[in-house]
């Protein structure tokens, strides 16, 4: 290997093992939360609150640590965020009332603002023109959405049916992780921002559109990636009476591609630019989101020979097929969309990749709430997938009238530029 590429690839891997794991205890409730929902008695809206706690605190957290991350560097920020969580998750296990897990997951969920850590600390280490494979490669530690899903089960049912198992073993693996971090990443002076910059100046950017038009992106491939990780093991178990280790198995169909993928998000981020990628992604989750939206649906037709009954719905195969396609389009979606930053917003990558992360992870935690609300009023499960049809839609009208207007504005200009006078000589 290259010498030069040593230190940045040693960076990479670290952190996004490091984030893996991360990822994996922020959705764990993903797993816990159905025996912990049975042993409280909790209905669908308690459920989805309980679920999104931690997702609550990891959003908010990464606005102040994508302006540490500038100010500090990654390596320290994320140590030290890793160690934070030890003792919470810990914790987690003694937990008997729905107040305790509420205000535990606070805690735990500071580990999903390690994303805004790693992203700006890792793009940081390498060229322009590969920091899109470099985000979308660090970003695949989404996948521990799906290693929650094959582990915890196992764990499970290897302690006799205890769910208090799980967060004791993620304790552990989270300081293991952090000594490992530490041990094998590295820090480099000249990726910080320069003291004599404010926090003002850092947020000047948020007055740009553009930042806003990013996390109403992010706030659908990540919101929703994060809620969907969430809600689908139950949703299985519920719709197609699958048990908790079948329903997991399955649910993980969606996860893992998701979380994986992203590196090929990233990859053709790079060679397509982040406009194209990102307008074919919400295409392809809106066809999808529209299948799935479907309920479940019995009906009588009064034919010529008398009633006759008909039945429509997806399969759990065909269900898990269409769920798999859309986990692949959010994982190049994720990518695509800081793609957009690094390319507009290079100088303040930590302070933006903060604000957007921010709000897709209130996606995240807004979203399985509601999803609880909307089968508690209908009784339609599949009204999730409805929630997150619309939200598509919001996606792509915005996308279709920003980005017009801004290549009309740029056609304008140059239109401009080429029917000005020549200056006068003398």
């Amino acid at each position: 290997m290259d010498p030069k590429l040593r230190k940045p690839v040693m960076v990479l891997t670290s952190s996004t093992f490091a984030f893996t794991i991360c990822f994996a205890v922020w959705m764990m409730f993903a797993v816990i939360g159905i025996p912990i929902k049975k042993q409280l008695n909790l209905n669908e809206t308690e459920f989805g609150l309980l679920a999104a706690m931690p997702v609550l605190s990891g959003s908010l957290i990464r606005v102040p640590l994508g302006f540490w991350t500038d100010r500090f560097g990654g390596r320290i920020v994320f140590f030290v965020l890793m160690l934070c969580t030890v003792v919470p998750i810990w914790m987690m296990s003694y937990a008997t009332e729905f107040w305790q897990f509420l205000v535990i997951g606070l805690f735990v969920g500071l580990a999903g603002g390690s994303f805004s850590v790693g992203t700006p600390y890792v793009a940081r280490w390498f060229p322009k023109s590969r920091q899109g494979l470099a985000m979308g490669v660090f970003g695949a530690g989404n996948s521990g959405s799906a290693l929650t899903k094959f582990v915890a089960p196992a764990l499970i049912v290897a302690a006799g049916g205890a769910w208090t198992i799980v967060p004791q073993v993620y304790s552990v693996a989270m300081l293991v992780t952090a000594l490992l971090f530490w041990m094998f990443s590295a820090t480099d002076p000249k990726h910080n921002v320069p003291g004599s910059v404010s926090l003002a100046d850092q947020l000047k950017m948020l007055r740009d559109p553009r930042v806003w038009r990013y996390c109403q992106y992010y706030s659908v491939v990540f919101g929703g990636y994060v809620a969907l990780a969430l809600w689908m093991t139950k949703y299985y178990v519920g719709e197609y009476g699958f048990n908790m280790q079948t329903a997991a198995l399955l649910a993980a169909c969606f996860s893992l591609p998701g979380g994986v993928l992203r590196a090929v998000g990233g990859w053709i981020s790079d060679k397509y630019g982040a406009y194209q990628t990102t307008w074919w992604v919400m295409w392809v989750c809106w066809v999808a989101f529209f299948w799935l939206s479907y309920p479940q649906t019995s009906f009588t037709v009064q034919t010529v020979t008398g009633p006759r009954d008909f039945s429509l719905g997806l399969s759990p195969t065909f269900f898990t097929v269409i769920l798999f396609v859309v986990g692949i389009a959010m994982a190049i979606g994720k990518a695509s969309v800081f793609k957009f930053i690094s390319d507009d917003f290079g100088a303040n990558i930590g302070a933006v990749s903060g604000v957007v992360g921010l709000a897709g992870g209130l996606g995240g935690f807004v979203l399985p709430i509601m999803f609880g609300a909307l089968v508690d009023l209908t009784g339609v499960r599949s009204s999730s997938f409805m929630l997150m049809y619309g939200t598509v839609c919001v996606s792509l009208v915005w996308m279709h009238f920003s980005f017009r207007k801004e290549h009309f504005a740029a056609g304008s200009a140059k239109k401009a530029a080429v029917g000005a006078p020549a200056p006068a000589t003398r």
